[in-house]
């Protein structure tokens, strides 16, 4: 029997509420176009509309229909009476130590997620949110200590893109000279959910930060990490074609099974097949293997051989992370030394294997702390070991 759809988007909420305007965030040029005629626009009219409308809100950060100065007054009236440009809601920032910033943003029904802005020498990467909480369980992670309560809308999505760059003040400004120079200039889907199980509002949110007349990111300034949904990788190079990383952790299908659940469904053999066959796995484009370094659980040295096996055929570089701790956690952080000597053994078979320098960690924005805060009650040491097999 063939797999059940696993895109989960029946748990996305409506982009329009019942009574209320429609937001043109997030919708795609050809649903715009559609919603535009719908209400009034005439239909030789629309390609133009949509051109212009598109540039105000993704090229300039405008959310105010009488700043959009090349449609005329009678227009600008009628769009403001039947949409909205509405970006997430900021409900906290946090700035960490390192100059990371955590915001907690509010979104359609109340809930709230977070998205972190990292900012380094020579590029500034944001990190976004798919899901309202996740439904993976990973035992390391503290988001897979939250349910999941829904996916994000595309609106949702490239939303955070655009209140990140509100906060920054990065929005050009018309008429002005053209600064190539940016705060915001990577993307990655690394926050709460799993993207490949919202994969039409990520997809169409990825779509719009790449046009060409918005907001204009490189495909390869953005990076989707999966935990191995295997059905959507291939669609992921197709539909998106941005860069791919895969939360892999672990060399043996036991102990992978606890640190990743979902390898219960697409065990490492399953996995590992679809990334020899994806479409844009090549050395100019490797697939990044994001390995947690927990301490006697995935660190040893026969765990850095069996890894240099596995990824034998497939173009990749492993990115070592060092563990980030969280109230409840049951593991702990592996040596230094320990992770250097890992990495060389990685290395020194041919692969590049960085090790990732923990980012926001006094704020809880570092590599899977992320967790929304009124969704922070803590499960207990005992029971966070006994559902990851470690009690």
């Amino acid at each position: 029997m063939a797999d059940a759809p696993i895109t989960q988007d029946v748990l996305t909420i409506p982009r329009k509420l019942p009574e209320g305007p429609i937001n043109l965030v997030g919708l795609t040029r050809v649903q715009l176009r559609e919603v535009l005629i719908a209400h009034g626009t005439p239909e030789k009219q629309a390609k133009m509309r949509v051109g212009q409308i598109w540039q105000w809100i993704y090229q300039w950060g405008v959310r105010d229909f009488d700043v959009m100065t090349n449609l005329s007054k009678a227009y600008r009236a009628e769009l403001a009476e039947r949409f909205v440009i509405e970006v997430p809601e900021v409900v906290s920032k946090q700035v960490s130590v390192d100059g990371t910033r955590k915001w907690l943003v509010r979104i359609a029904g109340g809930h709230e997620v977070e998205v972190v802005f990292i900012p380094e020498e020579d590029r500034g990467t944001l990190c976004v949110s798919s899901q309202v909480g996740c439904t993976l369980t990973c035992s390391f992670c503290h988001t897979g200590t939250q349910k999941l309560v829904r996916n994000l809308t595309s609106a949702e999505i490239v939303g955070q893109v655009m209140m990140a760059r509100d906060d920054l003040d990065e929005w050009p400004v018309p008429g002005a000279p053209k600064d190539e120079t940016r705060l915001l200039s990577n993307i990655v889907l690394m926050g709460m959910g799993e993207p490949l199980y919202n994969f039409e509002n990520v997809r169409d949110a990825m779509k719009i930060c790449m046009d060409e007349e918005g907001i204009q990111l490189s495909r390869r300034r953005i990076t989707l990490s999966t935990s191995g949904v295997v059905p959507e990788i291939e669609r992921t190079a197709n539909e998106i074609g941005c860069q791919l990383a895969v939360s892999f952790h672990a060399t043996t299908d036991e102990v992978r099974n606890k640190l990743v659940p979902i390898n219960k469904r697409w065990n490492i053999e399953a996995l590992l097949e679809a990334l020899k066959a994806y479409p844009r796995g090549r050395n100019s484009e490797r697939i990044t293997f994001e390995y947690v370094m927990l301490d006697g659980v995935n660190d040893t040295d026969a765990d850095a051989h069996r890894l240099v096996k596995l990824l034998e055929g497939i173009p990749a570089k492993v990115n070592l992370i060092p563990f980030n701790e969280w109230p409840g956690v049951p593991y702990k952080r592996s040596s230094n030394n320990r992770i250097r000597a890992f990495a060389n053994i990685i290395y020194n078979a041919g692969y590049a294997s960085p090790i990732r320098t923990p980012r926001g960690e006094d704020i809880l924005a570092a590599c899977g702390q992320l967790k929304s805060a009124t969704e922070r009650a803590r499960k207990s040491r005992k029971e966070i070991a006994a559902e990851a097999g470690l009690g």
